[in-house]
């Protein structure tokens, strides 16, 4: 046990050295982004605040923040299941204490005992890596006391560069999360009081972060460097709607039979988090791991 615990802690520690490799993942031999139709902005989305920070332009959408506002958007409907992705473009430069995220909640439903699943770009510093943070909140875990379960990555690619894909599948029996159809993530139903189980609307926003976004907090939003955009494109949704009847069928992350993840898929998800992960909250000796339960299953 302790054996396992430093080759992780070691494995994370080399994380950031790691990002500069230069070459990625193995194939994950299964794409699910090329089973949902690419949509428009308009199409399933709504402006949620910042409407004056936010433009549509060739069906891509770009949010910004300065010293005045950020920006949100929602889907028009609830999910109960899904995929949920889009291509995103970050800012380069400095962009410490600024959050970029994509994610699916039930706070507007649920105020103080929400549901969360997120996907969050944490702004960074001059020749520093972007953090990729997955998190998942359950029945009030991120109101009041937060109890998070962060996993944090740096990626293989400079994400300002390009459009990269990044995606929820939440399913009945695990949430798996994506980059270019990469698994970097399984968080597995263990128990109904620790996986999200109400409908959840999916979310995308931009917003100053500054007391923990960068490196604790450390590092603050300058707004010399605003605006800062992110720009989204590519939506690609699909599953069960609040709405749809029982017999609705959850989508699946593989092509078997099981909906779950292929073996390829399992290799290409542990190369991911044994090259660039640099946290994982069960691995954190600071944590409480009694509001975690799942850490010792």
């Amino acid at each position: 046990m302790a054996f396992a615990f430093l080759f992780s802690l070691i494995f994370i520690l080399t994380g950031l050295s790691l990002t500069t490799s230069g070459y990625g993942p193995p194939s994950p031999g299964f794409y699910p982004s090329s089973k949902f139709r690419s949509l428009t902005f308009n199409q399933c989305f709504r402006t949620l605040w910042g409407p004056s920070h936010q433009s549509v332009d060739n069906n891509a959408l770009a949010i910004w923040l300065d010293s005045s506002s950020g920006s949100g958007f929602k889907s028009t409907r609830p999910f109960r299941s899904g995929y949920f992705g889009a291509s995103i473009k970050l800012q380069p430069g400095y962009t410490a204490g600024v959050i970029t995220a994509f994610y699916l909640s039930n706070n507007e439903a649920h105020p103080g005992f929400h549901d969360e699943v997120d996907i969050e770009f944490l702004g960074t510093t001059f020749g520093k890596p972007y953090t990729l943070q997955t998190n998942v909140y359950i029945r009030g875990s991120g109101d009041g006391t937060i109890i998070g379960r962060e996993m944090k990555f740096h990626l293989w690619f400079d994400p300002t560069q390009n459009f990269h894909h990044y995606a929820i599948l939440w399913s009945p029996r695990d949430i798996i999360f994506f980059v270019d159809d990469v698994p970097i993530r399984r968080y597995p139903r263990k128990s109904a009081t620790t996986f999200p189980l109400r409908p959840m609307w999916l979310y995308g926003s931009i917003w100053d972060a500054s007391s923990w976004a960068t490196e604790d907090g450390k590092y603050k939003a300058d707004y010399r460097y605003q605006p800062f955009v992110g720009r989204f494109t590519n939506f690609r949704a699909g599953g069960c709607s609040a709405y749809s009847p029982p017999r609705c069928r959850p989508v699946t992350a593989s092509p078997g039979r099981s909906g779950g993840l292929s073996k390829r898929q399992y290799m290409a998800m542990k190369w991911v988090q044994s090259h660039y992960m640099v946290y994982h909250y069960c691995m954190d000796y600071k944590r409480d791991h009694s509001l975690t339960p799942e850490c010792g299953k």
